[in-house]
């Protein structure tokens, strides 16, 4: 089977084929750990997963490259104000190191949350400095590169290919920047080494050819992509984001150092707003995984809500949504846990599946194709649990621990059960809801339908 993957450096859909038989390699853009990653931030994780789990649903050999910014970002794309991790710093009281280290293991540990299959490496800025200054050497041997008073620049002007990505000419980017130039000969010009500010107490900073300084921030992803995934690889991914200013930036840096594209395929995952308007602090809607925890949901509902809409699509985050999503969750745990045991499949829906996936990741429609074969009653459970298992290799859901698995209740459960039904046969609602809410504190969902009431977890 075919797979058709949307490229943004193509700006159309185009067949997949691996520069190696049967292997794929993978860098997704990971992130600057000073403060705790949000659920837009999630977004291109778990649709980076996705794209890895349909390449292994295919027989692909993937591997996975996520960076770990801990140095060289600034507050501003502009390559101005202070390094992120200095304003951490400030505002924890902790060294720059002792800020990475807990904000990455709390990325981790929302990656694993969100059942995100570990990435083969986690490459750190900081431990990859050598590499950053050989392919700034390299550039600068090449003729792209000249040096203000605060550090060493990309010249943009002299690359034709500057702005493929974004679809906008270094002409017209130029004409729409709004950014301090002060040395910079273009507005689109970008630093390749910051040099250290004089009297500056910079924890992080190194020594390198053109003075004490550190990495700007492009350069890391360009330097740790090739020399794990090597020179041109398969895939590069991130938010949409990234594609003007970042993903722009390393391009020119692969060229002006290799002469080529470092990148054959770049996948882009859209924006996540909530209610309907743009993430920010100032707004108080940066949610992260603990929030959604706070609020009683499940890490594992905002995966399944994730997967309602394609990676192209805008995404619109509401409470109610996140809850609709964790109800549908529940019921399908509900639905398998009283199927046979897997056996044999069914060829008809896995080819629909595959088709669907294959189809530049179209989750929304492979999603659509599971509830159907849930509710095919014509097809013994069997059947269908062997061919949920393998579509939830692609999801993600985690159902492995609920197919054919029946509840089991514990006993204290069943007797506070048996006192709710009494307080409702007594019609005492007040005390039918306390219970109802104990039992709930308990990992349990109680349900009043038609057919009698259930409990689930």
């Amino acid at each position: 089977m075919s797979i058709l993957l949307f490229n943004t450096l193509t700006k159309k859909e185009e067949e997949f084929q691996p520069l190696k038989p049967n292997k794929v390699g993978i860098y997704t853009c990971g992130p600057t750990v000073y403060w705790f990653p949000h659920i837009g931030n999630m977004r291109a994780y778990l649709c980076s997963d996705l794209l890895r789990r349909t390449f292994e649903y295919n027989n692909f050999e993937v591997e996975l490259v996520i960076n770990i910014t801990d140095v060289g970002h600034l507050t501003s794309d502009s390559d101005e104000g202070e390094d992120k991790m200095i304003v951490a710093m400030k505002r924890e009281g902790k060294t720059a190191y002792e800020i990475a280290d807990f904000y990455t293991k709390t990325f981790l540990k929302d990656l694993n949350r969100l059942n995100i299959k570990p990435a083969h490496y986690y490459p750190k800025a900081t431990e990859h400095i050598a590499e950053q200054i050989k392919m700034i050497r390299d550039i600068e041997r090449n003729g792209f590169t000249y040096q203000t008073t605060d550090g060493i620049y990309f010249d943009t002007s002299k690359l034709p290919q500057y702005g493929i990505l974004s679809g906008q000419k270094s002409e017209e980017k130029q004409a729409g920047a709004r950014v301090e130039m002060k040395e910079k000969r273009n507005a689109t010009d970008f630093a390749l080494w910051k040099f250290s500010p004089v009297g500056s107490r910079r924890e992080m900073e190194w020594e390198s050819p053109w003075g004490k300084g550190f990495p700007g921030w492009h350069i890391e992803c360009s330097a740790m992509s090739i020399k794990y995934l090597g020179m041109p690889f398969d895939v590069h991914t991130g938010g949409i984001d990234h594609i003007p200013v970042h993903h722009e930036n390393e391009l020119a840096q692969a060229i002006g150092c290799c002469g080529a594209y470092h990148a054959r395929f770049w996948i882009h995952n859209d924006f996540l707003t909530v209610d309907g308007g743009k993430m920010s602090k100032s707004l108080g809607n940066l949610f992260t995984i603990d929030d959604l925890v706070a609020k009683g949901f499940e890490p594992i509902a905002y995966r399944y809500f994730i997967l309602g809409a394609h990676y192209r699509a805008k995404l619109n985050f509401t409470w109610s949504a996140l809850e609709s999503s964790q109800n549908a969750l529940r019921r399908l745990r509900q639905i398998v846990r009283d199927w046979d045991s897997p056996e044999i499949g069914c060829a008809e829906y896995e080819q629909r599946f595959l088709d669907a996936i294959n189809n530049d990741i179209n989750i929304p429609q492979a999603l659509a194709i599971l509830w159907e074969m849930v509710g095919d009653e014509k097809i013994p459970t069997s059947a269908r649990a062997r061919s949920i298992l393998k579509f939830d290799s692609v999801l993600g859901l985690g159902l492995e621990d609920y197919v054919g698995k029946r509840l089991e209740i514990p006993e204290e459960v069943l007797e506070l059960m048996r006192k709710r039904d009494e307080a409702r046969a007594k019609k005492d609602w007040g005390e039918s809801d306390r219970l109802r809410e104990e039992i709930k504190n308990r990992g349990y969902k109680v349900e009043d339908t038609e057919s009698g009431i259930k409990i689930m977890e």
